[in-house]
């Protein structure tokens, strides 16, 4: 054993290493680096999403947390404390389990004027959402549901009892009707964790600001979906193909563990 760690003792947090702008800075400010733009007058959509090398997005235990280390959960953790509410879509909450985000001490100086958690927003049309992501948020944390106007009554009378319920008329909530009701809330600094599908469908909007990617050194070969994906009839399949390319320019990019951390903003 090393002279210089006590048994026991907490191993130190991996370092980032910067790789672009400045090549070689390892003395990485990740609040600074991941930093929203100042006075925000509207929502500011940023993603976070994670994939392996050869771009795949769901590892072999049908979750993205397969391709996930110490220093992506890291980004991840600090994207959350900087952020006013968390945008994911039903089937991914469902299968990631998500729950209401805890506090941490770390994000004090982060949130300071604001909730000690960001809010958790959720896209579902049959509203089929754990029942604890409603009832345990915090009462200036509340969760936040998207559905439509048919969506199961009882199921929308539990859920407008224990969270925020915006019911948007026709056959889906469109990007924009999401855009609005945050603007609405005063919620401009948001995290989208996707899924896939809903991701593509504000990639198609035009309405992604910024792309937070971590490059897992992994393989997966064919079958893994991508980060952004679609069914029949939704952006992001091979007959709804986009018909533009939107310009991003790379911000920084980053290196840790093997993983690469890279941050594209919208030209």
């Amino acid at each position: 054993m090393s002279s210089t760690h006590s048994a026991g003792a907490a191993p130190e947090p991996a370092r980032f290493r910067e790789l672009l702008p400045v090549p070689g800075n390892t003395d990485v400010d990740l609040a600074q680096a991941y930093a929203y733009p100042l006075a925000l007058d509207r929502p500011w959509l940023r993603a976070n999403m994670v994939a392996s090398a050869d771009g795949g997005a769901i590892g072999p235990s049908g979750r993205s947390r397969d391709l996930s280390s110490d220093p992506d959960r890291r980004v991840m953790g600090l994207l959350r404390g900087l952020c006013d509410v968390v945008l994911v879509g039903a089937a991914t909450a469902r299968k990631e389990g998500y729950r209401p985000v805890r506090p941490r001490e770390v994000w004090d100086r982060l949130r300071e004027g604001r909730p000690a958690t960001p809010r958790v927003a959720v896209v579902s049309r049959s509203l089929e959402i754990d029942a604890e992501l409603l009832t345990t948020a915090p009462d200036d944390a509340r969760t936040i549901v998207f559905t439509v106007a048919d969506a199961p009554a009882e199921l929308r009378e539990f859920v407008a009892e224990h969270a925020d319920l915006v019911v948007v008329d026709g056959v889906s909530v469109g990007p924009e009707h999401i855009v609005n009701a945050l603007a609405e809330r005063g919620l401009y600094r948001v995290l989208t964790e996707g899924g896939p599908h809903l991701l593509a469908e504000f990639v198609a909007a035009g309405l992604l600001d910024e792309l937070c990617l971590t490059v897992s050194p992994h393989l997966l070969g064919a079958g893994s979906p991508r980060i952004v994906t679609g069914g029949p009839g939704t952006p992001g399949t091979l007959e709804h193909t986009s018909a533009k390319s939107t310009p991003v320019r790379m911000a920084h990019l980053l290196e840790a563990q093997g993983h690469l951390f890279t941050r594209y903003l919208r030209e």
